[in-house]
C-alpha cells in the first residue's frame, strides 16, 4: 500500500498489482497445464479401455509425450511449464526457483490433475481406475523405477531450461521425447507416474489409494537426484543459474 502524498506512491502501486498478476498468471497457467497432461494423459488409458485397445500401450505413451510438448510450447513463456510437483521441487533444489514459489505452484498443480480427473470421471462413470498409476510386481521394485525415469526426466530438463524456464524450439521436443520413452519402457511395471499430481487426481477421483506414497515420494527424490547428477557432470554452472529471480520475481 502507497503512502498518501508520496510522489512515487501510485507507480509502486500500480507496479506491485501488476508484479501480482503476473503470479497468478503463472499459477493458472500451471494449473491449466497440468489438467491438460491429466485430462490427455490418462483420458488416453480411460479411452483404451473403453475402445478395448483402440489406443494402444504406444498410443498411450506418445499421448503423454505429445501432451507435455504441446503444452510447454503453449506456457512455457508463463510459468514454466513445470506441471509436476518433482519438476518444481527440483528446481527448488537446483537454486533456480525460489523456495517461496513452490507452495503455490504445486497447489495449482494438484488442483489441476484432481479437476481433469473428475472430468474423466463425469464423462466416463463406468471407468474404475480413470488411469491411475499402480505396481504391477513388488513395490520396490516400482520405487526404485519411479525414481530413476523422474531422475533421467529432470537431468533432460535442467539440460534444457535457463532458471526455471525451458529455453529454444527443441526444450519441449526433447522433454516430451523423454516422457513418451520413460512410459514406453516402465509404463507395464510402475506406471511411469514421473509425477505426483498426475498420479494424485485419478486416486483421489476413484479413492484407490494404495501404493500412491510410492508416486508422491518416488519422483521428488529422483529429481533431487537429478539435480546431484547435473553438478557432477555440468558443474555448479548447471544449477546455480541467476536468472531464476528474474524469472519468478
Amino acid at each position: 500500500m502507497s503512502v498518501a502524498g508520496s510522489g512515487n506512491g501510485p507507480l509502486v502501486g500500480t507496479r506491485a498489482f501488476s508484479d501480482q498478476a503476473v503470479k497468478m498468471n503463472r499459477y493458472f497457467a500451471e494449473a491449466a497445464g497440468t489438467f491438460f497432461l491429466v485430462f490427455a494423459g490418462t483420458g488416453a488409458i480411460v479411452i483404451d479401455a473403453v475402445t478395448a485397445g483402440a489406443v494402444t500401450h504406444v498410443g498411450i505413451a506418445l499421448t503423454f509425450g505429445m501432451i507435455v510438448m504441446v503444452m510447454i510450447y503453449a506456457l512455457g513463456e508463463v510459468s514454466g511449464a513445470h506441471f509436476n510437483p518433482a519438476v518444481t521441487l527440483g528446481f527448488v533444489a537446483a537454486g533456480r526457483l525460489p523456495l517461496r514459489e513452490a507452495p503455490p505452484y504445486l497447489v495449482s498443480q494438484c488442483t489441476g490433475a484432481i479437476a481433469a480427473s473428475v472430468s474423466l470421471r463425469m464423462l466416463f462413470p463406468a471407468a474404475t481406475t480413470l488411469g491411475a498409476t499402480s505396481p504391477s510386481g513388488a513395490l520396490p521394485q516400482s520405487f526404485i523405477l519411479e525414481i530413476l525415469i523422474t531422475a533421467l526426466l529432470m537431468f533432460v530438463i535442467l539440460a534444457v531450461s535457463t532458471g526455471a524456464r525451458e529455453k529454444g524450439i527443441t526444450a519441449g521436443l526433447a522433454i516430451g521425447a523423454t516422457v513418451a520413452l520413460c512410459a514406453l519402457f516402465a509404463g507395464p511395471v510402475s506406471g511411469a507416474s514421473m509425477n505426483p499430481a498426475r498420479s494424485l487426481g485419478p486416486a483421489l477421483a476413484t479413492g484407490e489409494l494404495a501404493g500412491l506414497w510410492i508416486y508422491l515420494s518416488a519422483p521428488v527424490v529422483g529429481a533431487v537426484l537429478a539435480v546431484a547428477l547435473c553438478r557432477a557432470i555440468h558443474g555448479p554452472a548447471c544449477c546455480g543459474n541467476s536468472e531464476s529471480a528474474a524469472d519468478t520475481a
